[in-house]
């Protein structure tokens, strides 16, 4: 049986059967779940890197002056875990990978983000120890993280720095700066020994005032005493032999 062109042309189009086109969409969605489930481990230490990392060079920041190698180690550590944290979630969790050139500006802009987010939370959690750094290390925490983040984001194009959005973060760095320099100012540095202190604190001087127990002779005149005062001493209360006047 033939059929006239106009028929030919109303004759709808087959649909693929449902259960192939569902049954693809179903494999796909299991594969990823069970991908998801596999990368459970990673996924946990790259989003807990990130804290670890930023905690560690947060505290190496604000006390760098106290001691400069021990916390020059610290921020070694906090950016090494920091880094690492970025590559797994970046790099080795995603499912694009990007080029060289995309792999530098991540890792540049990540480093830049760590310290950022350790000047800006660990200018804050000290802020009462060490109000002069804490004033600048707020602001600067500040704009460095946002600036940072945008370059870091591929989703955002680095223009957006000089955005609206960036504007409003440059005056909100510049107001906290000045307010918080004013604050620092009305509450000075702490006192030698108080405030945030990770030293022993400075014992007191026993030589000074350990009481004299060097054993002495009978005849011997006590350390300050004068043989005129000693003999005075020895005329009111009795002779030596044990006669008294």
């Amino acid at each position: 049986m033939s059929l006239s062109p106009q028929q030919l042309v109303d004759r709808p189009a087959p649909a693929a059967p449902p259960s192939a086109v569902g049954g693809r969409a179903a494999l796909r969605r299991a594969r990823a779940r069970r991908a998801r489930r596999k990368s459970l481990p990673a996924r946990y230490l790259g989003y807990v890197g990130y804290f670890v990392g930023a905690g560690l060079i947060s505290g190496a920041v604000v006390h760098h002056p106290l001691d400069p190698a021990r916390y020059t180690r610290i921020a070694v550590y906090g950016v090494s875990v920091f880094l690492a944290a970025t590559v797994l979630n970046e790099f080795v969790l995603t499912r694009e990978r990007p080029g060289l050139p995309r792999v530098l500006v991540v890792i540049g802009a990540s480093l830049m983000l760590s310290f950022g987010i350790g000047m800006l939370s660990g200018g804050l959690q000290h802020f009462d120890d060490f109000p002069a750094r804490g004033a600048v290390l707020v602001p600067l925490g500040l704009a460095v993280s946002f600036v940072s983040y945008v370059i870091k984001d591929a989703d955002t194009p680095w223009q957006r720095i000089f955005s609206g959005v960036g504007l409003a973060v440059l005056i909100a760095a510049t107001i906290t700066f000045f307010g918080l320099r004013q604050v620092a100012a009305s509450m000075g540095e702490p006192a030698e020994g108080g405030g945030h202190s990770h030293g022993g604190a400075e014992e007191p001087d026993q030589e000074e005032h350990a009481p004299d127990t060097t054993p002495r002779a009978p005849d011997t005149p006590a350390a300050g005493v004068s043989p005129q005062e000693e003999a005075g001493t020895e005329e009111t209360t009795g002779h030596g032999d044990g006669h008294s006047h």
